[in-house]
């Protein structure tokens, strides 16, 4: 009842400013501020942004971080464990797969991911407490959706996930009509796509393996110190999406809802993917989302 409730208030919120396709008023209520609606980036940015830092400021959360150091003996002895999880790979590539080509994206397929894995597992009270299965899940499914939704785009021209639609405009600037002629017209940009693909896997790796002390060394900032710079960046983000003042005063407001939810247990995911999907017919909503 919570995820369908949060998916009403999503599409509640879709309804507000001008309606992309007709040009009607909806639900403005006489203030000139909404007629634009209310910004997905800016509520993403108060609800995950500002809402995770008002309820870290309230568990009193404090960094005690040290120097890390990368063990390859580890990095190996995670990657033989990781072997024992085979069905969560297989279950999250297939509905990864799936959420690409309908189209649905890789968030909804993260999420999906892993709630079939914490239904599925015998310990669900240990998800979110360090059990490997609850990262291997969502990371499977994403970067399968992401994958996966470029099939669609390529073959048919019609985009499986807003990424996607954003690549489909840079493909089309540069002259290229995605179909199946694309293959036989330009085979060389296909091909050399493709294999970009498994080639960005591989520098993904080396980059993400060589860089995490700089990243761990990151909780090592107080948080006295890192909160209030999070807070800037956040408010300079919202400010420029319209150069608005009033975008900082909703990413605010965004933020105290997202404290709300938290605090009642509500997800945020279902009402914020119904709302971002609702504006589709947008092109400049297309690439927020």
């Amino acid at each position: 009842m919570k995820t369908l409730a949060a998916m009403m208030l999503g599409f509640a919120l879709a309804a507000v400013g001008m309606d992309t396709v007709t040009g009607q008023l909806r639900m403005t209520f006489g203030y000139p501020e909404l007629l634009k609606g209310f910004d997905f980036l800016i509520a993403v940015i108060g609800l995950f942004g500002i809402g995770e830092i008002l309820l870290t400021m309230e568990e009193g959360l404090a960094f005690k971080g040290k120097s890390a150091k990368i063990n390859f003996r580890i990095v190996w002895q995670t990657w033989k464990e990781l072997i024992q999880y085979w069905r969560t790979f297989i279950r999250s590539t297939l509905i990864g797969c799936w959420m690409g080509i309908t189209p649905g994206g890789a968030t909804p397929a993260s999420f999906m991911g892993y709630g079939m894995a914490r239904r599925a597992a015998r310990d669900k009270e240990s998800f979110g407490k360090g059990n490997v299965e609850g990262v291997v899940a969502p990371e499977t499914a994403a970067h399968a959706a992401g994958t996966s939704a470029l099939l669609p785009m390529l073959t048919l021209g019609i985009p499986g996930s807003p990424t996607a639609a954003v690549l489909l405009g840079g493909l089309l600037i540069w002259g290229l009509q995605p179909g199946p002629l694309l293959f036989v017209e330009q085979k060389d940009f296909v091909w050399g796509l493709i294999a970009s693909m498994y080639l960005g896997n591989l520098v993904g790796l080396f980059v993400v393996l060589t860089t995490v002390p700089w990243w761990a060394a990151i909780l090592r900032i107080p948080f006295p110190v890192i909160a209030p710079v999070i807070i800037v960046i956040c408010a300079i983000g919202a400010y420029t999406v319209h150069s608005s003042i009033f975008d900082v005063i909703m990413m605010l407001v965004f933020g105290v809802l997202g404290y709300l939810f938290k605090k009642l247990r509500y997800p945020m995911a279902p009402w914020c993917w119904p709302w971002c999907w609702a504006t589709w017919p947008s092109p400049a909503s297309a690439s927020r989302c």
